[in-house]
């Protein structure tokens, strides 16, 4: 029963902080929102991402990404967007997971109690003869209360599960959606090649494009 009352806690622990993580105030904050509307406005993609830095949250995080690869085209902020965003959904379905575990292994501890209740039950008589069997009828029925209480944690666990991943799906959408409407009018003609962030770039033009002429013609460019 120990390990029971363990998982009950953990379960109890887990549906609170499912319900915080998966909430539209914890990932999508109306203060954030409004304020990177306010600066997509005004075009200060620069703020905008300084201030996703200073207010992290799932949304200002993807934003953050999404702003910051502006200088590249929409692909590759379309796919920055999808990117975190499924990052952020990991980090939630994660936590949500071990729900599921905790539905699936409760019930096998009960059972394991059981058994092991059973076989000392039987030892006994074995032992002792049957005598009163209204005795034996206590201690087999005092043996099921741990599969009993097995259960009744794991069916809890597993519907706060399904109705938590359910409410992650939801706040996911939403926040793509309000993604969405931020980046459908951006003119990304006009920010091509620009570095938004601090993000540091690792890729330059290959070594030997800048060599000269008559030495770059008879270099045999090999891959390593």
């Amino acid at each position: 029963m120990i390990p029971i009352g363990a998982c009950s806690i953990l379960t109890l622990y887990l549906v609170v902080d499912g319900v915080l993580r998966t909430s539209a105030r914890s990932n999508l904050p109306s203060q954030h929102v409004e304020s990177l509307k306010d600066l997509f406005r005004a075009g200060d993609y620069v703020n905008a991402y300084e201030y996703c830095r200073t207010n992290p949250s799932p949304f200002t995080n993807v934003a953050r990404v999404a702003v910051s690869l502006i200088g590249e085209g929409k692909i590759a902020v379309e796919e920055g967007i999808q990117t975190e965003m499924a990052r952020e959904d990991s980090k939630i379905q994660t936590r949500l997971s071990y729900l599921s575990v905790i539905g699936v292994c409760a019930p096998m501890i009960g059972l394991l109690g059981t058994v092991t209740g059973m076989i000392r039950a039987f030892a006994t008589l074995g032992a002792t003869g049957i005598g009163d069997p209204s005795s034996l009828a206590a201690a087999i029925g005092e043996v099921l209360v741990a599969t009993a209480s097995g259960l009744f944690i794991a069916i809890p666990a597993f519907g706060f599960f399904y109705y938590l991943r359910n409410r992650a799906v939801k706040v996911m959408h939403d926040m793509e959606d309000v993604l969405t409407q931020l980046f459908r009018k951006m003119p990304y003609e006009l920010a091509a090649g620009v570095q938004i962030g601090a993000e540091s770039l690792y890729a330059a033009a290959p070594n030997w494009v800048a060599m000269p002429a008559d030495e770059a013609g008879g270099t045999e460019v090999q891959a390593l």
